[in-house]
């Protein structure tokens, strides 16, 4: 996991309008079977992600709204000092939903071959052992939290989709809370709530920049020609390359070798869908590996 990187300020307030997120919106379902449609060749992860969707929905709708009071001084106070607001106390979490969630996304992404063997049997076990998922949980977050500090639990290398997409309704409800907050302090390449990293991209119309982080779905605006994983604001060192129909562009940075995917607002004619997009664009992380760049 890398650290969170100071860029130019922007205003992190965002329209949840213009960026669609996970869970909120039922046309997910039917722009991935259109999709699905459109590109034959994406059905098994299309069907992956149906059923995704629909068991995080599940799950979510259970889910309370955290009551969560922030500060506008220690709102402030964080964002100046690089510290994302939640804590793992923050979070609303139901254990027993959470094991289900874990165990039935391990089970769904091997039936869709996208987890091995030796991974899913290793899921199956941890959600069968109360006390060692949660300390793996309990580790997962705190690693993207405080960078510096954790070491990633090597237990998590096969299984961070897992726990990722088994956290996320809990994540997000977290966020829903605390989309009013001012973030516009917020300077850093990871994500001002939860502090992970930003899965997706957004090119707003107007031609600003936003990054949506892959656990909590938060947008943040960052600067369009620095790398979040690094850093790097060398143009001549950050190689930017776009789907046939200009809908989707890949943002590479040539130190740390990472790249970022994104929707292209300004030739679309809809917003931003996560569960869809990050789907879609499928075909561009085949082309960015082939370069040499790593998600």
């Amino acid at each position: 996991m890398n650290s969170c990187n100071p860029a130019i300020r922007y205003n992190a307030t965002v329209s949840r309008q213009w960026v669609s997120g996970s869970g909120v919106d039922l046309s997910d379902i039917a722009e991935l079977r259109r999709l699905r449609e459109a590109q034959p060749d994406l059905a098994s992860a299309i069907d992956l992600q149906i059923e995704l969707v629909k068991l995080e929905r599940r799950v979510r709708a259970r889910v309370p709204l955290p009551a969560l009071a922030f500060d506008p001084e220690r709102v402030q106070a964080q964002m100046a000092a690089g510290q994302p607001l939640l804590r793992f106390s923050d979070l609303p979490l139901s254990w027993s939903d959470l094991r289900f969630l874990f165990r039935s996304v391990a089970e769904l992404m091997k039936r869709h071959e996208a987890l091995d063997e030796a991974d899913a049997r290793l899921a199956e076990a941890l959600a069968r052992e109360a006390n060692r998922l949660e300390a793996l949980v309990i580790q997962w977050f705190t690693t993207a939290v405080e960078p510096a500090s954790a070491a990633p639990p090597p237990e998590t290398a096969g299984l961070e989709p897992v726990v990722q997409m088994a956290m996320r309704p809990f994540l997000t409800r977290c966020a829903e809370v605390c989309s009013r907050l001012d973030l516009s302090a917020w300077t850093r390449g990871c994500c001002p709530l939860c502090g992970g990293e930003p899965e997706f991209g957004a090119i707003t119309p107007s031609a600003e920049r936003l990054l949506v982080c892959g656990r909590c779905l938060t947008r943040w605006r960052f600067d369009a020609l620095t790398c979040p994983f690094c850093g790097n604001d060398d143009r001549a060192r950050i190689t930017s390359f776009a789907s046939r129909d200009g809908l989707y562009r890949i943002s590479a940075c040539d130190v740390c070798r990472r790249y970022l995917k994104a929707f292209d607002g300004r030739h679309a004619s809809r917003p931003l869908i996560f569960d869809v997009d990050t789907i879609a664009t499928l075909p561009l992380d085949a082309a960015a590996i082939q370069r040499g760049y790593q998600s």
